[in-house]
């Protein structure tokens, strides 16, 4: 079973135009993460944009991860869909093509409630054998999936093992880790919130920023597991003012898009009804980056 710990940049769905995907770029942008040293890359998830591919494509994202990838780092594949079928549908298309867990998330239009949360989640997880990590955003799904239910499909479901936790609150994360026993291990999804996440116990983060600086936060990660807390602490105030950017902004996809572009690897727009950045943000974006010494000569 792959290692499902470290940092695992989220990664975009580049394109050559809103609606063209640059498949090339998409291969291209895998290798450079891999030759970053990161400990695995998640795919089709929000900042790829998977609410606005359609089905082949996320079927066809995944089979292109998997062929570049070729078990050199752990892969992650978005698994989220409106309803509970087409949810297992799109996991047992990863699992099939080789992907080594899946990230599901709730509903996010119907608002469901814990119960129907539950028997999502567990619905999914039985479909198949790999491990799945549930994904806690209630700024996303509009629902805080409770602690209690949180538990109980960790415990109730062997498959069920990780968690990634965006809620914002530090105490579920602690919460989690504490009363949990061991049976479900928590992934940071909230970029202010790394340092605190993994102090209460956080094994990985899944990490937008990392598409950004994927060697920075995997030092980040690689000082506190050796215990090198003031460096790790260091290196994460140099990130902070990034990842505060990317929480505040309401716009994390078009912001880890322009990024890529302005590191000079694939980026491209969004699709509608995302916009590009403002002249504004973009000057901002492009400080940040300048800051981090990862803003590519041509954009200086």
């Amino acid at each position: 079973m792959a290692k499902l710990e470290g940092v695992f940049p989220v990664l975009v769905t580049p394109m050559l135009n809103q609606q063209e995907i640059n498949w090339d770029g998409y291969r291209e942008n895998i290798e450079k993460f891999i030759e970053a040293g990161v400990a695995g890359i998640a795919i089709n998830g929000s900042t790829g944009e998977f609410v606005s591919l359609t089905k082949e494509e996320r079927f066809r994202a995944v089979e292109i991860a998997v062929d570049q990838v070729k078990g050199r780092v752990t892969l992650i594949v978005g698994t989220a869909a409106e309803t509970t079928a087409d949810a297992i549908e799109y996991t047992q298309q990863a699992e099939k093509a080789g992907a080594d867990a899946a990230l599901l998330i709730n509903s996010y239009y119907a608002h469901p409630k814990d119960e129907e949360i539950y028997l999502h989640f567990k619905s999914v997880a039985e479909s198949v054998s790999f491990p799945i990590m549930i994904y806690n955003n209630p700024f996303t799904s509009g629902v805080d999936i409770g602690l209690e239910t949180i538990l109980k499909v960790g415990h109730d479901v062997p498959n069920i093992t990780h968690i990634k936790e965006s809620s914002g609150s530090i105490q579920k994360a602690r919460n989690i880790v504490r009363q949990g026993e061991n049976n479900l291990k928590v992934f940071c999804g909230s970029e202010d919130l790394v340092m605190e996440s993994f102090l209460v116990g956080a094994v990985g983060w899944i990490s937008v920023a990392g598409n950004i600086v994927p060697e920075l936060v995997t030092d980040i990660y690689n000082n506190i597991i050796e215990g090198n807390l003031e460096k790790a602490w260091a290196l994460y105030d140099r990130i902070l003012p990034l990842c505060e950017f990317l929480e505040g902004s309401g716009k994390y996809v078009q912001i880890a898009k322009r990024s890529m572009e302005l590191k000079g690897w694939a980026g491209g727009p969004c699709r509608l009804p995302r916009l590009p950045l403002t002249e504004e943000e973009d000057a901002i974006l492009k400080q940040h980056m300048a800051d981090l010494g990862v803003l590519a000569p041509l954009y200086k």
